[in-house]
């Protein structure tokens, strides 16, 4: 594992995605557990990319969830609900991974819900220049229903404990402390270690950002599902 400044690693990811060599747009998922930093991280990771004059896609799993009436089957705070049920895989393929990937047609929808409406989103097909860069962050990347659909796998790893007291700060004005950590104790933390004993998500990423410290992360490359320190070649 090594470490480096903010700037440092945004640089090493802008090289690992410059790196990969696909005749269609670079799918990279930034899977990662609620509040880890993967939003922020690809938001700046982004910038160092399109500097570079690459057109980046942004997207998050969040824009891909099931209306609020078919998410909570099993109860609003099932961490079992909040793996199995909240999420539309099939559409995510349909309209986003698989137009960009391997004998797609770049023809691409960003998003099919907006979650905080609770409304179905159609936003305008757009087609995707055949080197653009998909930056799609969310939970649960690596669940066989995706996996195979990325050609760069990063991982935000943060202490699940951090990602409550993260959560707290950054949703105080909308919802107590109570209320967070009861979502992020009872839901999303449980749901991450299902994920973790169903999937072992760090054995299938190629790279994982150790964002305990986000203005000095730590990164690791993996090779055949076993982390070694990151020399981004």
């Amino acid at each position: 594992m090594d470490q480096g400044t903010r700037d440092e690693v945004l640089g090493r990811l802008a090289e690992a995605v410059g790196s990969v060599a696909v005749a269609h747009p670079t799918r990279v998922a930034i899977d990662g557990p609620p509040a880890a930093g993967k939003t922020t991280l690809a938001d700046e990771l982004a910038v160092v990319l399109r500097a570079q004059g690459r057109d980046v896609i942004r997207a998050t799993i969040d824009d891909f969830v099931f209306p609020r009436a078919q998410r909570y089957p099993r109860g609003e705070y099932s961490a079992e609900g909040c793996y199995f049920d909240a999420h539309d895989y099939d559409a995510l393929n349909r309209v986003l991974l698989d137009p960009l990937g391997p004998g797609g047609d770049r023809r691409f929808q960003p998003a099919v819900y907006d979650h905080t409406a609770d409304t179905v989103l159609s936003p305008p097909v757009t087609t995707a220049p055949a080197g653009a860069v998909l930056l799609f962050d969310g939970v649960f990347l690596m669940r066989p229903e995706l996996i195979d659909r990325w050609d760069l796998r990063i991982f935000v790893s943060t202490a699940l404990e951090e990602t409550v007291n993260r959560a707290v700060f950054r949703e105080h004005q909308v919802s107590s402390r109570a209320e967070v950590e009861r979502r992020w104790r009872q839901r999303y933390i449980p749901s991450q270690q299902l994920y973790f004993a169903t999937v072992r998500p760090t054995d299938h990423v190629d790279i994982i950002v150790h964002n305990d410290e986000p203005q000095q992360p730590a990164w690791e490359t993996s090779t055949h599902g076993k982390p070694k320190p990151a020399e981004f070649r």
